[in-house]
């Protein structure tokens, strides 16, 4: 599979990317590489079977209908498609007021907006994806301890001894990302004094695929709907945004200090009355929100995608949907490099890539940046002026199909993988 000399006496393996973090979006690069015969190597630090045991990762992701594409390239989507939860209407309110803006999913002729997925599911479909794949290894449990460039390759050293030569180090390790900070790349960043507070909600009535974005001045409370439960219960992802700056009163007052009975009975008073009684049904998790920005890409022979090189507040909900044009951006480029025999490290191939995609993720860090203060602002008049404009958009059609295409990920500087669908 990977081509090992007399230096395996060394433990040396020698592959053609090599990819740091075997979280969503390290794996889904993984598997599109391998799907193209581009000889690659996954590394994560937890064990395979931990990312997929059934309390690990309770949480969902709403998938753009780009993403899906990206999704398809890696040779999963058709499986987590039968479990995927369709986002066919979102409804958009501010503080107190009735629905000001509905996006309708006849009005853009296409199946759905987005799905919601379950993490679990994501990652047990694409951990079996890339062992389908003679030319993807995973290296698990296991992390990089140091990396050097040389001018043919570069030298990533594991915790294990192990020592991988590849023409490029691909960083995928999160927001903490050891590849970025080993690198010296720094990042630009601030926190919004919020955090998003993440569970899973049973409710009397079904949610008819509607998402709802209900802006107040604490912060958006997201509705997000899914598949009902095995016996039939109907269920929706919560995202509830609270205040919250560390402090002793903060604690003290959050959603998180509440008991269950409380925190119900706060959802209920939130929730539209057409869900009927609601509850939520698995333990709350609370997630610091800030925005974080790498000021390069690239370094020499290594670039960086998803959350290692940019992270956003969920506003919007294109968190992960950002890092899947990463991947699609950057998978194209190594697919056709290797396909014309070229070396996939080189500084004009890593300079196309940062050139792709570091443009698009600023501009929607800074539209997320600008709705997050926008929307926080509870000031009556300019509140009024707020609500004017989502009213505006709703009955101009051209701005309004704008925002729908944004929400669906087929906007903006595309890749051709999620470009061509759009044709």
């Amino acid at each position: 599979m990977h081509d090992q000399d007399a230096a395996q006496k060394k433990n040396i393996l020698k592959t053609k990317v090599a990819i740091i973090g075997g979280g969503q979006s390290g794996l889904t690069l993984a598997s599109i590489l391998g799907r193209n015969n581009v000889p690659t190597i996954c590394v994560d630090r937890d064990p395979p079977a931990l990312h997929i045991s059934e309390n690990f990762d309770l949480r969902t992701t709403a998938i753009s209908y780009g993403s899906a594409q990206v999704l398809k390239a890696a040779g999963v989507w058709d499986t987590l498609l039968a479990e995927a939860c369709a986002i066919k209407d979102i409804d958009i309110l501010d503080s107190d007021s009735p629905v000001l803006l509905k996006f309708l999913i006849d009005d853009v002729q296409k199946d759905a907006f987005g799905w919601i997925i379950n993490n679990r599911d994501m990652r047990i479909a694409l951990q079996q994806k890339i062992t389908t794949h003679d030319q993807t290894a995973q290296i698990a449990p296991d992390q990089a301890t140091d990396f050097t460039a040389h001018d043919e390759y570069i030298e990533i050293t594991l915790a294990s001894g192990t020592i991988i030569h590849a023409d490029i180090l691909v960083g995928a390790d999160g927001r903490t990302s050891f590849v970025r900070k080993h690198a010296n790349i720094p990042t630009r960043k601030w926190p919004y004094n919020q955090r998003a507070i993440i569970c899973t909600v049973a409710h009397e009535h079904p949610h008819n695929h509607v998402a709802i974005e209900h802006f107040k001045a604490e912060g958006p409370f997201a509705v997000l709907p899914m598949s009902d439960d095995a016996d039939g219960t109907h269920r929706s992802s919560l995202v509830w945004t609270e205040d919250y700056d560390g402090s002793v009163y903060a604690k003290e007052n959050s959603l998180m200090a509440l008991s269950d009975d409380a925190f119900n009975a706060e959802l209920n008073k939130r929730f539209p009355d057409t869900y009927g009684a609601v509850h939520m049904v698995n333990e709350r998790r609370a997630f610091p929100l800030g925005l974080e920005h790498a000021v390069d890409y690239i370094a020499p022979r290594l670039c960086l995608i998803a959350d290692a090189a940019h992270g956003i507040h969920p506003i919007a909900g294109q968190g992960l949907n950002l890092g899947m044009r990463d991947i699609a951006a950057l998978a194209e480029i190594l697919v056709d490099a290797h396909d014309n025999g070229q070396d996939l490290g080189t500084q004009d191939l890593l300079e196309t890539y940062q050139r792709k995609r570091r443009f698009d993720n600023m501009a929607m860090a800074a539209v997320t940046d600008a709705l997050v203060k926008v929307f926080g602002v509870s000031f009556p008049p300019f509140r009024a002026a707020r609500q004017l404009g989502l009213k505006a958009v709703d009955r101009i059609n051209p701005v309004k199909k704008f925002f729908m295409k944004q929400a669906m990920g087929t906007s903006g500087l595309l890749p051709h993988m999620i470009k061509e669908d759009e044709k």
